[in-house]
């Protein structure tokens, strides 16, 4: 069975993870040209580097395409470094998806933010914030002003686990690149879910376990938005119920246009 590949670029095609080239990107269903033979490829200096599914979220950024290879070819722990590569087609990856993604992985270590720091919802709001900012309901001051209040509530944390995810939350509410949002989050939320086995079971072999997991979970959502088989629709609706029972009215379309917006037409 042939492993799907990806490539992390910016949206242009040109690299976002190191290296000066410009890829040939797909048009409708045909695939970019072929990238110039690279001969003598070495890991992380010469070579087209491509990714595995489970190697993504140590590389994303703003823009994922699936990819191949051929010729000689280099097999690594987190990529697969090729003589020659091509990219193939878009996936679901878009700065909405990006941003939702990277409140999930900060939601799902929430809970250890909050049992070591009762009654402090920062990190929660923020997380709740960059949902709202991913589909246009918020404003940029908005978002920043949750991802300092997540960032004073990683200062104040009890506790080294409470902290990571306290920062995945103010990671998830940066206001610049979701690409290194989703990065920094998804690292942070691992980092916490590791840290929090170590402290219960002495040894390396918690830590990495706990950190193994977090990622396979990190990996599997990440596949959905990747295929489109998030229920983007049924998320927003339910965000938009969520403001509405907090007594905030989400804005008519266009209400917040002064502002830096959401992402639904990436």
């Amino acid at each position: 069975m042939t492993t799907k590949l990806y490539k992390v670029l910016n949206g242009d095609g040109t690299c976002y993870n190191g290296g000066r080239a410009r890829w040939s990107l797909p048009r409708g269903r045909r695939a970019g040209k072929w990238m110039p033979v690279i001969r003598n490829i070495k890991p992380c200096e010469r070579g087209y580097h491509l990714c595995r599914l489970r190697d993504l979220p140590d590389w994303l950024g703003p823009a994922i395409w699936t990819a191949e290879g051929r010729g000689e070819k280099i097999v690594c722990n987190n990529k697969v470094v090729y003589a020659e590569a091509r990219l193939l087609s878009p996936t679901g990856w878009t700065e909405q998806t990006a941003r939702l993604f990277t409140a999930d992985c900060a939601r799902r270590v929430l809970p250890l933010y909050e049992t070591a720091n009762p009654g402090d919802a920062r990190p929660r709001r923020a997380i709740e914030t960059a949902e709202r900012f991913a589909y246009g309901l918020v404003g940029v001051d908005e978002l920043a002003a949750a991802r300092d209040a997540a960032r004073d509530a990683a200062r104040d944390a009890a506790g080294a686990a409470a902290w990571a995810a306290a920062w995945a939350a103010a990671g998830n509410a940066a206001g610049d690149a979701a690409g290194d949002a989703a990065w920094t989050a998804a690292r942070a939320a691992a980092w916490a879910a590791a840290r929090t086995a170590a402290g219960a079971a002495a040894g390396d072999a918690a830590w990495a376990a706990a950190w193994a997991a977090d990622r396979k979970w990190q990996v599997g959502r990440l596949a959905q938005y990747l295929r489109g088989t998030a229920s983007l629709d049924s998320r927003r609706a339910k965000v938009e119920r969520a403001m509405r029972r907090t007594h905030i009215r989400p804005p008519a379309e266009g209400a917040i246009s002064d502002q830096k917006q959401g992402c639904d037409s990436y």
